[in-house]
């Protein structure tokens, strides 16, 4: 069901009719004192210095590229106020077109002020926003519940459903490529590894199976050790797998417990009990550390060297749904990034994932935690800090279905059965903007790889892409005759997959 915008009322016609004033900026505005510093490392970029107060944000990004000699290569900028330079947590004010209208115009600032500008490197590709539909592939007997894309490119996808399969698809051409058959009962979970040669699935039937994705061939016997259905899967980061061995595996499950699984002797290395309630999602951390959270409304942080509880983390008052990391793409995709495929010897790829790993995880300020529950409300997590919560994240009216880090970790979005999605601040935990569009409950929310877009899945059937930098929607795509439980961006950016309750497969292009 595509939005539509009501008609404007009379008085909203009225006041269109009447003269406004137009935000000139004026050509004698005078100069100010700014300091360039990096939101990542904190450093200054050179001395403080003089510039114009009608300043663009293009003209300071070449400014910024001179200072720190990129000047052959350039990087593209974000610019952020400081409100409070003397405090490392201050909240921050972006800046849009130009300093004058974000910053002096507003009285936010004078041109008497020492301005202190944080600068944020963007990618330096972009995403083309998806427009259609290029294929709608029927296969699936049951509701669709789950879509991943493979971690190397966006030809390959794999979708479970409540028809006890799961379906592996080839994009490029629409087809569907091999029928995951084994499971008794629902499949709940979908996980390609980091170098997308193994997907592992979990199952209402208490089962994790893996297979082969060029093949389709179930690789080896279902994994048996959970009591009751898995709820989700992580695998281990690349960079963490030691030299010639398989990567683990980790499963939670509604029985309680967390299991991680040796995946070359198909057995079950430890099992991390803890929670007295069932645990709904569980991540694999860059630092070697497990997430897991749950229905007792706590958070554990395990070692994944041998299964011990680190921290217990309490603040929610409702059961944990769902929670993202920081550095949840750079894990995702281990090796491969925007510039080509993974090198093919296993220690350089190895390096790759752990330069980009680590690269992603200083832009972040550390490997951050968003949790979001059925209280309504999302907290901020730097478990390596403290077991304190960084902030509060509280506005949605219903619970938080879906949390996600934008890839480069400086905003969350949340999805909410409130018909919304919000955007925050991933450092400071900040509101940032409330997104609406959808008339029906919203059920997941997937970011481009380039962190500018947004995608999101409802109940009101449709998919809305969202342009982060205007707050604003840029497309609204509707298709789907049902509800929509699953939707995921390709991380090479061509694509974005969704399906739900009309048992149809979308992929949705430029």
């Amino acid at each position: 069901m595509a939005t539509v915008v009501p008609p404007k009322s009379k008085r909203q016609r009225l006041e269109a009719q009447k003269p406004r004033d137009i935000d000139e900026i004026p050509e004698d505005a005078g100069s100010v004192l700014v300091q360039f510093r990096a939101s990542d490392t904190g450093e200054l970029a050179g001395p403080t210095i003089s510039i114009p107060a009608n300043v663009t944000v293009k003209q300071m990004e070449l400014l910024v590229n001179q200072l720190l000699g990129n000047t052959e290569d350039p990087i593209p900028y974000t610019f952020a106020l400081v409100s409070d330079a003397s405090k490392n947590d201050s909240p921050t004010l972006d800046i849009d077109a130009n300093l004058y209208t974000s910053v002096l115009a507003p009285g936010h600032k004078s041109t008497e002020d020492l301005l202190t500008l944080v600068y944020t490197p963007q990618a330096v590709f972009r995403v083309r926003s998806v427009t259609r539909c290029s294929a709608s592939i029927a296969g699936h007997g049951s509701p669709i519940l789950v879509a991943q894309f493979s971690p190397i490119s966006s030809s390959r996808m794999c979708t479970g459903a409540g028809d006890n399969t799961a379906r592996i698809w080839d994009c490029d051409t629409g087809t569907p490529m091999h029928t995951l058959r084994g499971h008794k009962n629902w499949v709940l979970a979908v996980a390609w590894s980091p170098d997308g040669k193994m997907i592992a699935t979990g199952s209402m039937d208490s089962t994790i199976r893996l297979w082969d994705p060029k093949t389709g061939k179930e690789i080896g016997g279902p994994m048996q050790s959970h009591t009751k259905w898995i709820a989700a899967l992580a695998w281990e980061p690349l960079h963490l797998v030691p030299a010639g061995q398989s990567p683990r595996l980790v499963s939670a499950s509604n029985d309680g417990t967390v299991k991680v699984w040796d995946t070359a002797l198909r057995r079950v290395q430890y099992t991390m009990s803890g929670h007295s309630g069932s645990v709904s999602c569980v991540k694999w951390g860059g630092t070697g550390w497990i997430y897991s959270g749950s229905r007792d409304k706590t958070i554990k942080i395990w070692d994944a060297k041998d299964g011990k509880c680190f921290h217990t983390l309490k603040a929610h008052a409702h059961w944990v749904n769902t929670m993202a990391l920081s550095t949840d793409h750079v894990l995702r995709t281990g090796a491969t990034d925007h510039t080509g495929p993974a090198p093919s010897d296993p220690a350089e790829a190895k390096q790759k994932a752990k330069e980009r790993y680590e690269a992603s995880a200083r832009l972040a300020g550390g490997e951050r935690l968003v949790t979001g529950s059925d209280d309504f409300t999302m907290y901020l997590w730097d478990p390596v800090k403290s077991t304190k919560p960084v902030a509060k994240l509280h506005g949605h009216q219903k619970l938080v279905n879906c949390v996600a880090f934008s890839p480069d970790g400086r905003y969350i979005s949340s999805a909410s059965f409130d018909n919304s999605v919000k955007l925050w601040d991933g450092r400071t935990g900040t509101f940032i903007a409330t997104l609406r569009a959808h008339v029906g409950a919203v059920y997941q929310c997937s970011w481009s790889s380039d962190s500018r877009l947004l995608v999101s899945s409802s109940k009101d059937t449709t998919l809305k892409v969202w342009d982060v930098a205007k707050r604003k929607i840029k497309e609204d795509l509707p298709g789907h005759q049902d509800e929509v439980y699953a939707v995921d961006w390709a991380p090479d950016g061509q694509m974005v997959a969704s399906g739900g309750k009309d048992k149809m497969t979308r992929i949705w292009r430029h």
